[in-house]
């Protein structure tokens, strides 16, 4: 069975319980940069005790030296501004942690508006980055109001009947047939990010078929 890891990020902390349930059942723990701080401060309620978590990475631009001093040992300090914190924690994960199954970014929402946008849009990256389809590890970015995971290929959803759904995409020749969303997405042509938001699963299983394989993100609240 293969392992699964939690990523927090310095966003909202999550307050409802499947995030958090996610925390829990990890395997390993990685908080980017200046998350530690939410994760100290909330780790008892989560845990039952006070722990640290596995891994602290990032640029430490937004943690103090303190902090750095108090948690030498769990930090790996990373530099390099072509990157993230979160897309720094995904390559860490990616390779070094074996027989990796699933990896959860919590946090990566809320706060400033274009890290929002721009934590999203890297999920569709890291399929390219990182060959997800043909390493078969699934990431998702949980927040307490919703997933979002990235998509390259014609995929069915068992979502719930009611189930809101978003499709997004930065591909405008890309055609996507949809089965069982209360507003098909046959006619969409994805030049603006709107332009498939806001629809429902009016069945619990929803298909959507691909003209031909490209970059998708998917949000289900």
């Amino acid at each position: 069975m293969g392992r699964s890891i939690v990523i927090l990020c310095d966003g909202d902390f999550p307050k409802t319980e499947y995030p958090r349930y996610l925390m829990r059942m990890a395997d390993f723990i990685i908080c980017c940069d200046g998350a530690l701080v939410k994760f100290l401060r909330n780790s008892k309620s989560i845990f039952g005790e006070e722990r640290l978590p596995d891994l602290v990475i990032g640029d430490m631009d937004t943690l103090s030296a303190s902090m750095q001093k108090k948690y030498c040992d769990i930090i790996i300090k990373e530099e390099e501004q072509d990157h993230n914190d979160q897309t720094k924690a995904v390559r860490w994960a990616m390779n070094n942690i074996p027989d990796l199954e699933h990896i959860y970014i919590l946090g990566a929402t809320g706060g400033r508006p274009e890290h929002t946008i721009g934590n999203a849009g890297l999920l569709m990256e890291y399929t390219r980055m990182f060959d997800m389809e043909q390493s078969g590890i699934a990431v998702e970015s949980v927040s307490d109001h919703g997933t979002m995971f990235a998509a390259t290929d014609t995929l069915s959803l068992d979502c719930g009947e009611g189930r809101q759904i978003s499709i997004f995409s930065p591909d405008n020749s890309l055609r996507i047939c949809s089965e069982g969303l209360e507003w098909p997405t046959d006619n969409v042509v994805f030049d603006n990010w709107w332009k498939a938001t806001l629809n429902r699963a009016a069945q619990d299983t929803v298909t959507l078929r691909f003209s031909h394989k490209s970059l998708v993100l998917i949000m289900m609240n």
